[in-house]
């Protein structure tokens, strides 16, 4: 059996003044928060703004993002190139009033799987039954939006059932 690539990320729970979070569609139907990989020497403020800033078009200077709000991992075949993933996620809460996305900056396999965006009420994720990774988000959403931000990072689970035999990658993890 091939071992999976550790891969770093940093994502943003982006909200909007009337308190919905950014998400977008992927190809196999699961929605995700706006974020990506982290580049080798790249802190994760400093990916979690470029990844904004390519996702988004909204552009914040990596020391304004504040604390880690919450981490996540989970396995996934990358659908560029078939090849098993096991990502490492770190979460940074930013608000902002409103937000014209600018997906200009998007990568070309971005461009071929994004299936679209959607700002989400905390009810609408409450009740979908959609794929929303990761887990737990209205619980955590609800603490940052009423101004808690957590003493230690929460742990958002997002299981893949038909990749739990996988083993977990051994590697450094990202600098701060």
């Amino acid at each position: 059996m091939r071992e999976s690539i550790l891969r770093p990320s940093a994502r943003i729970l982006l909200a909007d003044g009337d308190d919905r979070l950014l998400l977008f569609q992927w190809a196999g139907s699961v929605w995700i928060t706006p974020g990506g990989g982290i580049d080798d020497g790249e802190t994760v403020e400093a990916a979690a703004a470029r990844e904004l800033l390519e996702e988004t078009g909204h552009r914040i200077a990596p020391e304004r993002l504040g604390p880690v709000v919450a981490t996540g991992a989970g396995h996934w075949r990358g659908s560029w190139d078939g090849r098993m993933y096991f990502s490492v996620e770190t979460y940074f809460f930013l608000r902002v009033e409103r937000l014209d996305l600018d997906l200009s900056g998007l990568t070309d396999y971005e461009r071929r799987d994004m299936l679209g965006h959607r700002w989400w009420t905390l009810a609408e994720l409450r009740g979908t039954e959609e794929r929303v990774q990761p887990w737990g988000l209205p619980g955590l959403l609800e603490r940052l939006y009423a101004g808690e931000v957590p003493a230690e990072p929460v742990v958002l689970p997002w299981h893949h059932p038909e990749f739990a035999h996988l083993p977990v990658p051994r590697a450094r993890l990202p600098r701060r």
